[in-house]
């Protein structure tokens, strides 16, 4: 593939009352630097252009050995040949300081597509989830990444149906999610997970609210989908190009520096180039282009 993933670290640290991640992979542990970099040298000789770096927040990066953090790490990953784009994984919040979202700015290679989870629009959801942050500290970081990048895409995960979470606490999520234009949400429906403290929490939502909310939650996000990928017609993009297109085989397809799936009528020698498209048309989920020459 000319797109591979690259885990930074293991366990986590958070203890958010509905997972179970911490208590089944334990405390965060930090591979070396020196690991990680002789890792992405290995693919990128091998014909790998694209690195996404995996953590349950990779943001908390740091590795002892090396005295390193994360903004440390990504500038020595990014000076890798032949290695043309890094993305990230998943990023916690209260761990992204507008000091660190600087120092990620000055990685060229770095793709303007950042995965903030939210879980909650709803300040007192957030602590009972054990979540260290507000919606208006979170949405400050969200604008600071906008300030920071060009064309930032933000992504997230929104958790519906927490216990306790009333339908005016659900109203603030739906809040939230108007005002930050998210270009994707991954939405879940809260479930119980034995050995955690949301499984002992009272006031547990009944199901049918729990699914009535997330059809609501999922009509808002598609819309925003849309309209957010029509302000691509038009524009010139680069397209990571990763194969055949599965609506179209006589068609590539692959991705934009924010995430956009493109299918793009193209040569099929394009495959695992990065190539100039420009968009012609917006669908739900994905968009549709044509080289630029």
């Amino acid at each position: 593939s000319v797109s591979q993933f690259v885990t930074i670290m293991y366990g986590c640290n958070n203890f958010c009352s509905y997972c179970i991640v911490p208590y089944v992979r334990g405390r965060e542990r930090s591979r070396s630097v020196e690991s990680i970099v002789n890792e992405v040298k290995d693919l990128a000789a091998n014909g790998v252009k694209e690195i996404t770096l995996l953590g349950q927040n990779v943001n908390s990066y740091y590795s002892e050995d090396d005295n390193a953090d994360f903004p440390a790490l990504l500038r020595a990953v990014c000076k890798v040949d032949g290695i043309e784009r890094v993305r990230l994984g998943s990023l916690e919040p209260e761990q992204l300081s507008e000091d660190v979202i600087i120092r990620l700015s000055k990685q060229q290679k770095l793709c303007p597509q950042f995965h903030l989870s939210l879980q909650s629009g709803c300040d007192e959801t957030l602590k009972r989830m054990n979540r260290h942050y507000t919606t208006e500290e979170y949405r400050t970081i969200v604008q600071n990444l906008r300030n920071a990048f060009d064309n930032a895409a933000i992504t997230t995960d929104i958790m519906v149906g927490f216990p306790g979470e009333t339908e005016e606490d659900f109203e603030d999520t739906l809040d939230v999610v108007r005002k930050v234009c998210f270009e994707q949400v991954y939405m879940f429906i809260y479930s119980r997970r034995v050995g955690t403290p949301g499984d002992k929490m009272q006031n547990q939502v009944p199901e049918d609210i729990k699914h009535k909310r997330f059809d609501r939650l999922k009509e808002l996000v598609e819309s925003q989908i849309a309209k957010n990928n029509s302000k691509y017609v038009g524009t010139i993009q680069k397209v990571l190009v990763i194969g055949v297109s599965e609506k179209d085989s006589n068609k590539v397809c692959g991705y934009t520096e924010n995430m956009k799936l493109v299918n793009v009528t193209a040569p099929m020698d394009t495959i695992r180039q990065i190539i100039n498209v420009k968009i012609t048309d917006a669908k739900s989920f994905s968009l549709d282009g044509v080289v630029e020459k």
